[in-house]
């Protein structure tokens, strides 16, 4: 049987968003194309397995439910009944297993989005070690959502049969192991796309996430964590990064992923992105992380070899007043101001590396650089503790919530006292802010753009117009403000202008249309005879 193209199932499942579009706010309606996905993702694989099954075992349908249920994923019977009140007799009404193909046979039921949710239901509880409160956020039945009853009925029918198209058609006879992954990262940035200044809750752009990964350089056996890790493309990423740097088949896998998430809808969508990347280990915690962190062991902070966030920008009110109290003592350089939690999330990762080992790439508005007052005298603390390895200055528009610059910082502790790199006492700064693609409604950086950074930042050597290396004493003297044009003079020069020949020119050109304007009467006074 084909094998099914990456482009195919990625324009099919965007299509299959029509039923939504212009009725349902992109941010919201993501979910139920995701949720779907996943659905069909798990439906077609346990399809495809009872179908291997059944070859063996023929019409042996107890032998085989019993493999089904060493399954990654158990997709139970659903057994609908009722209850007669005089009687007490339970009557059977329907019996059908929780797959997606036994939504699509039941898909013009008066009851369609009742059944999807009760399918889910079913799902998660059969899979609660990995599934629990996986689906709590999403609501098919939902009227405030999708509209009333018939309206609702008729999306929710379309979306079923948007998913029964062949290019839909997931099962791993036909669909190699990263092609789904694919497509849900895929949609998750096409949704970003859609979904305005929403977008950062959940997204961070491809390329931005591939640039802090590999500044982050995680590698085999490393515990890998994201404390602001939304929908969890920058692990996907760093996961990526350990593969690519791995020299055998077992070290592109030995590797945990970490994540927390604040809100709940985002932290589903994590929880599926990591299942359908074949993650299925990594713990992707739902809390608040600056107030009720839960990747804890021991009741201490768990620790982490590489840390890698594109936390909230300058987030107001994040709990600043419970800080002083903190039970892990995170903000002990100083609390940031209420208004603006930047350097907050930064503390934190900062905290949760390795001491004397681990490495955090954080991406943060270019205010962090500068603010003084609380803001500055972290910023001098981290630089004077010897932990801030480099500063690197991003174009501006990259994101679709905004389109200031940004810049990534990376924190190393090996640098710090008894760490392996503690004799380095400089930090590097990039400017790679006019390093990007053009386009219509946003910039993105191409893998040239990228390439050069982390030359730079391997290098570590001053390069003219574009990286600078500056030792402790010059930040010093600029009071540990790190803007970048301190430190790396982008200043071009402008063209000296020759007064001569500039009048020459125009004389020559003055001369030309005295010319022209006679030829012009000449052919007038032509024409009127």
């Amino acid at each position: 049987m084909n094998q099914i193209d990456q482009k195919d199932i990625n324009n099919a499942a965007w299509a299959a968003c029509d039923t939504f579009r212009s009725v349902v706010d992109p941010a919201q309606y993501k979910d139920y194309i995701l949720v779907m996905l996943f659905l069909k993702y798990i439906s077609d694989v346990w399809q495809d397995h009872y179908e291997e099954y059944r070859q063996l075992h023929g019409d042996d349908d107890v032998r085989i439910r019993r493999k089904l249920e060493r399954e990654r994923f158990v997709l139970p019977m659903v057994r609908l009944s009722e209850k007669h009140n005089e009687t007490g007799i339970e009557t059977l009404l329907d019996e059908f297993p929780a797959t997606y193909s036994s939504l699509y046979e039941r898909r013009s039921a008066a009851n369609i989005g009742e059944l999807i949710n009760i399918v889910l239901d079913h799902i998660e509880e059969s899979n609660k070690s990995k599934l629990e409160g996986v689906f709590r956020n999403i609501d098919f039945n939902s009227e405030a959502n999708l509209g009333k009853t018939k309206d609702r009925n008729r999306r929710l029918k379309q979306l079923l049969e948007d998913f029964n198209k062949p290019q839909l058609d997931m099962r791993p006879s036909r669909v190699a192991e990263d092609v789904i992954g694919n497509t849900y990262i895929y949609l998750i940035e096409r949704f970003a796309a859609d979904s305005g200044k929403k977008a950062g809750e959940f997204f961070t752009p491809l390329k931005v996430s591939e640039l802090v990964a590999r500044l982050a350089a995680p590698k085999p056996g490393d515990r890998i964590c994201d404390p602001a890790c939304g929908s969890g493309g920058l692990l996907i990423q760093a996961a990526h990064e350990v593969a690519r740097n791995a020299d055998s088949a077992q070290a592109k896998r030995d590797f945990a992923l970490f994540g927390q998430e604040s809100n709940g809808s985002t932290w589903a969508l994590c929880r599926m992105n990591m299942f359908l990347h074949s993650f299925d280990s990594a713990r992707i915690e739902w809390c608040d992380t600056l107030n009720s962190p839960l990747l804890v062991e021991n009741d201490r902070l768990m620790k982490f070899n590489c840390v890698v966030a594109n936390p909230p920008f300058s987030l107001d009110k994040w709990g600043a007043e419970n800080a002083e109290s903190d039970q892990y003592n995170r903000f002990w350089r100083g609390v940031p101001p209420k208004s603006k939690g930047d350097w907050a999330f930064i503390s934190h990762m900062v905290e949760v590396a390795l001491e004397k080992e681990g490495r955090v790439a954080v991406v943060v508005p270019h205010g962090v650089l500068f603010r003084g007052a609380a803001e500055g005298r972290i910023r001098r603390n981290m630089i004077e503790e010897n932990l801030l390895d480099a500063v690197i200055g991003l174009p501006g528009n990259l994101f679709q919530t905004t389109n200031i610059p940004v810049a990534i910082l990376v924190f190393d502790r090996s640098r710090e006292k008894g760490g392996v790199r503690e004799e380095c006492k400089n930090v590097l700064f990039i400017d790679a802010s006019r390093d990007f693609v053009s386009g219509k409604n946003q910039n993105t950086l191409a893998k040239e753009h990228i390439d050069s950074i982390i030359a730079a930042y391997t290098a570590r050597t001053d390069e003219e117009k574009y990286a600078h290396v500056a030792d402790v004493a010059e930040i010093r003297e600029n009071d540990f403000n790190l803007n970048i044009p301190r430190y790396v003079d982008t200043f071009e020069e402008e063209e000296e202008i020759d007064i001569d020949a500039v009048q020459a020119e125009i004389d020559a050109l003055e001369k030309e249309l005295i010319e022209v304007r006679a030829k012009m009467a000449e052919k007038l006074q032509q024409i009127q005879r």
